[in-house]
Parts: structure tokens; C-alpha cells; sequence
């Protein structure tokens, strides 16, 4: 592997805010929307729905920077919560995550053809699910091209979209200056009024209706703290600056938007999004008002894409993560030659296709499913941590307690509001599919630690068979000069295991005398849990080494010619197939040999849940002309 390969992929603060925070930046396209909508006419309580967003932002942001700081290497939801709580509870927070994830990629993309088709031609309204379904395709198509790839041509799209609706806010704010000061008076006025007329819980409600309306502003924020293996070193620092960043921009647009909003009065049109309607009252009578106008909403369209960018980014990640500790199925680990994980990228992709087409793409009813596991996830992080701080005690502890005490606090409350509010409106949805999904997961780890009891049971025959001079790691005996001409044994292992053995044992058996050389095979798989820096990656090359040397080791005690080839990479056939080449050269008198798990019952889970390389492996060297023969292992 190159060694830069770390350094060239990673992202500088910059380029991190773009990518990982673009989901709550470009939320300010739907979130202030929704929540101000969510008032029903009492329009005048903007202000205090304005000041608790960018509040809650703040709050969120600086609670996220702490669990940076202590997890270094990726600190999301699923990592906080299995490290701090338990795996179980981490497991919850990934599920939600999963979903919320796949609604990343959907609000935003439904959104993004939301504010492109707020300027079209009314008549060309009914072609925006399939203009939708249209970008999702090739969101999937980029995302498999790796993640720098997909995040620098977009850029400029996000300056943009900075700058325009920076722009907006500020001269709605130029030009009602005055008015700030009665704006207030009026707040007061109108929350008077609708105590009077609702009754104090009554405003209560809807203040927290509103508040829960605009859910999905806060949903970029834990992508940060997610992404950190994608982060420039030092990782740390880049994280903070990335969320900070992310915070500073995400609190002053939201701000502005609703209290713009408000100050120019905007009502909902039929057929434009609330910021399209802002921004024409705002620049309907300037000069080139509407060429600016157009260009702000284009940015809207393309900065939401860079959101879905999210849910291609850390969606695949978090389930690799799942994968590598047992709850999802461990293909989902597995990464492509252009080191993203592939598997993962698709489910997200194909499942927001048919989250897009089933809801029409209505982002309303979207932003209803979204916001109840983004704040389950938040809460489940923050209580992580608060339990941490109180167990630690270290440094500045009660300061950092505070912190995120205030953090769970917060987002508690809002999970608790939102599940409420939201449960008849569709929330009953979210909370069906979360809790299907984690059923299946228990599913999976149950399969997988009933497998592991039958491996090791394998793995403990096996080895009881071995020499004591293996077992013992006693140095290598000399080995016996290879005859290349003679029948060579090539066998495909995974590390020193029962498996490999049962294999070995049984060519043995079956081939008596017949095989005067061989020649051991493994491909060191580079997944999502290795692809983190080049110590990992040593690691594993010393591993593959260390396993391959004990079956030399073995083949020399018993008086055998005993070689050794190995490589490192994501593709394991493609891998096998360059080694199989190059020992087809030195040894042409050979035979294949690999093993492969049977299960008393071959049922659909099975075969989603365990490794079937060895057909892939034969199938591939069949074409090369090369014989390869399968042995069974039956646990």
C-alpha cells in the first residue's frame, strides 16, 4: 500500500467542514422552515424559537467537542455509548444512526429538488421525484469513487451558500434594524396573547411543537466527532476546528433565517420553499435581485447534496464499525480498491431510493421521521460521557460533567418533546423500523457468537494435534530442498486457526505421500476496522506473517518443502488470484486446496452472514486454468 495513502485521503479542517459539516449547515434549508411553520400563525414567538435553536447548537457542539477530545480516534454515537454504557445500549445508538443516516441522505436530496424546482416553471413540479431518484443514483455512483474525490469539486458550492444566504440574512437584518427593538415588545405581546387564548400549557406546546419541528437543524453536528478518522492529523485539533466552525455557521444562519422570517413577514407559497419566499421579498425590487435568487437556491440544491455527502460518509462507517464487533453482517466491513465500503455504501444508497419513493419525497413528513433518532442518538452520547466524568474524576472533571450533564439535559428533553409531539404524525414509523433493525442485529450477534463457540472448539481439536515444537514456537527446523517439479500442495488459508488446519489435516489424509511441497496462501483483508493509520496496518502485516511462519514451522517438524506468500488488500479473490499466478510459475505440478464452513441447515441467513470467498476463489482460478478443490468443515 502507498505510504502518503493515509495523508492524501484525510481532510484538513476546512474540507472536514464542508464534508462532515454540510448536513447542519445545509439544514437551514428545512429546519427554520419547518420549526417557524410549526408556530400556526403566531408568527411573533420567532424570537424565542430563534434564540433556542442557536442556543441548542451551542450546547450540542460544545458537549461533542469533549467527546473528541477523549475518543481521538472516532468518537460518534455507537463508539460512546458501547465504550461508556454498554455494547448493547452502543448497539441501539448505531441502529438509530443507521436510519438516521439513510434520512440524511433523503430529507437533503428531497429538499435540494424542493428549492431547485421552487424557481422552475409550475408546470414542471411533477418531475421532481424522479429528478430526486435521479441524484440519488448518482450520489451512489460517486461516493463508490472514494471520499476526496467526492467532497473537493464541491467546494465552491458551499462558499456559495455561505456567502448568499449570509448575504439575505444580513440585509434583512440592514434594513429592519429599527425594528428589532419593538420586536421584542411584540414577542412579549404575542406570547400574552397566546397564554390567553391556549392557556399557559397550552403555549407551552406549541412553543415545543415549533421546537420540534426544527429537529433536523442539529443533525450535522454528531457527523463531526463520527468522521474523525477522515480528519487530517492532528485529528484532535482538526475535529474541534471542524466543529467549531460548523457551530459558529449552523447557530448565526438558523438565527438569521427565522428572525429574517419574521422581520419580512413570509408566508408560505404553494409550490417554494420558505427561503425561496424570504429571498424574494428580500431582493424582489434590486438589481439582479432575481439572478441572485436563482444562483442562492442552485446553492441550496448543491449544498444539500454535499449533506447527503453525510450519510455516504459515516452511514457505511458506522455499520462497518457494527460489523467488526459481531451486530451486522461482517461483509459490511469489507472495503473496495478505492478504500470505501462498498457493501455499505449501496444499503444506504438503495434504501433512501426506497425511503424517497415511498414518502414522494415529501420533506415535511421526512423531517417527522428524522428528528426522533437524531436525538436518541445525541442522548445516548451525552449520558455516556456524563457517566464517564463521574467515574473519572479527573482533570477539571465537574467543569466537563457540567458540560455534558447540561448536553444530556437538553437533548433528553427534546427526545422526550419530540416522541410525543411527533408519535401520531408519523414518529410510530421511526421508532417500528429502529426497533426492527435492532432485533435483527440481536439476531446476527447471537448467530455469530454461536459460531465462534463451534470455531473455537474446532480451533481447540486442532491444535491439540500439533507438535510441541509448533506449539511451543521452537525455532524452524532446516527445510527440506523443494522439488518444483513435483506435486505441490497450495493452500488458502486465514490465519493460524482450526479452520486452516482442519484443511491442511485433511489433505493429508486424503493424499497420502502424494504431495511433496507446500505452499501456504493468506491475504491480509484490510477492512474498515484496519484502514485507520499505518500502525494498523503493520499490525496486521506482522500478524500474516506470524500465522504463515507457524505453518512452515509445522510442515518442516513433518519432514515437508514448506513456502510462504502473503499480501495485503481489500479485494481478497483479486489478491489470491495475483499470488496463485506467481506460485503457478515456480510450482507447476499443483492443486488448490481451501476450506469452507457447512452448517447442519444452509438457510438465506447464512449465507448473508458468513464469508463464501472460497466459491468466488475457485471460480476465479478455474478460469486461469487452475484446479482448485473445496474442502468442507462442518461445525
Amino acid at each position: 500500500m502507498e505510504p502518503g495513502i493515509f495523508h492524501k485521503l484525510s481532510l484538513v479542517a476546512f474540507l472536514a467542514w464542508i464534508g462532515l459539516g454540510a448536513d447542519g449547515i445545509s439544514s437551514s434549508c428545512y429546519g427554520p422552515q419547518e420549526a417557524y411553520l410549526g408556530l400556526q400563525g403566531h408568527y411573533s414567538l420567532a424570537f424565542i424559537l430563534a434564540v433556542l435553536t442557536a442556543v441548542t447548537v451551542f450546547v450540542i457542539s460544545a458537549s461533542y467537542k469533549q467527546i473528541i477530545e477523549t475518543f481521538p480516534s472516532g468518537g460518534g454515537s455507537y463508539l460512546v455509548a458501547s465504550k461508556l454504557l454498554s455494547p448493547t445500549v452502543g448497539m441501539v445508538a448505531g441502529c438509530a444512526l443507521i436510519i438516521d443516516y439513510v434520512l440524511t441522505i433523503t430529507v437533503s436530496v428531497a429538499s435540494g429538488a424542493d428549492a431547485v424546482f421552487s424557481f422552475l416553471p409550475a408546470s414542471l413540479y411533477r418531475f421532481k421525484l424522479e429528478a430526486a431518484l435521479f441524484i440519488l443514483v448518482f450520489l451512489i455512483i460517486l461516493n463508490l469513487r472514494g471520499v476526496k474525490e467526492s467532497i473537493k469539486p464541491l467546494v465552491p458550492i458551499f462558499l456559495v451558500f455561505i456567502v448568499t444566504h449570509g448575504a439575505v440574512i444580513l440585509i434583512a437584518l440592514a434594513h429592519h434594524l429599527t425594528e428589532l427593538s419593538p420586536l421584542l415588545a411584540k414577542t412579549g405581546k404575542e406570547l400574552k396573547l397566546t397564554v390567553n387564548q391556549l392557556g399557559l400549557s397550552g403555549a407551552l406546546f406549541l412553543i415545543l411543537h415549533a421546537y420540534s419541528m426544527g429537529g433536523g437543524t442539529y443533525t450535522g453536528i454528531e457527523a463531526v466527532s463520527n468522521g474523525i478518522p477522515y480528519l487530517r492529523e492532528p485529528k484532535v485539533e482538526t475535529g474541534k476546528k471542524t466543529m467549531t466552525y460548523m457551530a459558529v455557521s449552523l447557530a448565526f444562519i438558523a438565527f438569521g433565517l427565522i428572525i429574517s422570517y419574521l422581520l419580512l413577514d413570509v408566508e408560505p407559497e404553494a409550490g417554494k420553499t420558505l427561503n425561496a419566499v424570504l429571498f424574494n421579498r428580500a431582493l424582489a425590487n434590486s438589481w439582479g435581485g432575481r439572478y441572485f435568487v436563482i444562483t442562492a437556491l442552485i446553492s441550496e440544491a448543491l449544498i444539500l447534496i454535499v449533506a447527503a455527502q453525510t450519510g455516504f460518509l459515516d452511514g457505511p462507517r458506522v455499520l462497518a464499525n457494527m460489523a467488526l464487533d459481531g451486530w451486522m453482517p461482517s461483509r459490511f466491513s469489507l472495503l473496495s480498491d478505492h478504500l470505501v465500503t462498498k457493501n455499505g455504501i449501496f444499503l444506504m444508497g438503495f434504501a433512501a431510493i426506497l425511503l424517497m419513493f415511498t414518502t414522494g419525497g415529501r420533506v415535511r413528513y421526512l423531517v417527522v421521521l428524522y428528528s426522533i433518532n437524531v436525538f436518541l442518538t445525541f442522548t445516548l452520547s451525552q449520558l455516556g460521557m456524563v457517566m464517564h466524568w463521574w467515574k473519572v474524576r479527573g482533570t477539571r472533571w465537574r467543569h466537563k460533567l457540567l458540560i455534558n450533564g447540561i448536553g444530556f439535559g437538553l437533548t433528553f428533553f427534546i427526545l422526550i418533546t419530540v416522541v410525543i409531539v411527533k408519535f401520531n404524525e408519523g414518529g410510530w414509523v421511526t421508532l417500528l423500523v429502529t426497533g426492527l433493525l435492532i432485533l435483527f442485529s440481536l439476531y446476527i450477534k447471537s448467530h455469530y457468537r454461536q459460531t465462534a463457540k463451534l470455531l473455537a472448539r474446532l480451533d481447540h481439536l486442532m491444535l491439540a494435534a500439533l507438535p510441541k515444537e509448533v506449539k511451543d514456537n521452537i525455532p524452524k527446523s532446516k527445510d527440506k530442498a523443494p522439488s518444483l517439479r513435483k506435486n505441490t500442495a497450495v493452500l488458502l488459508v486465514n490465519g493460524f486457526s482450526g479452520i486452516g488446519l482442519h484443511t491442511l489435516f485433511t489433505v493429508l489424509r486424503l493424499f497420502p505421500g502424494h504431495f511433496t511441497n507446500f505452499v501456504f496462501i493468506q491475504i491480509g483483508v484490510i477492512d474498515a476496522g484496519r484502514f485507520k493509520g499505518r500502525e494498523e496496518i503493520e499490525a496486521l502485516n506482522r500478524k500474516v506473517q506470524e500465522d504463515l511462519n507457524k505453518y512452515e514451522k509445522l510442515m518442516h517438524t513433518h519432514g515437508y518443502h514448506a513456502e510462504v506468500f502473503y499480501s495485503l488488500g481489500t479485494d481478497v479473490v483479486h489478491e489470491v488470484e495475483k499470488l496463485a499466478l506467481k506460485v503457478k510459475e515456480k510450482y507447476p505440478v499443483n492443486v488448490f486446496f481451501t476450506g469452507q464452513l457447512v452448517f447442519p441447515r444452509e438457510t438465506f441467513m447464512t449465507r448473508l452472514l458468513h464469508n463464501y470467498t472460497a466459491f468466488a476463489v475457485q471460480k476465479r482460478l478455474y478460469h486461469k486454468g487452475l484446479p482448485v478443490l473445496i474442502l468442507p468443515i462442518k461445525v
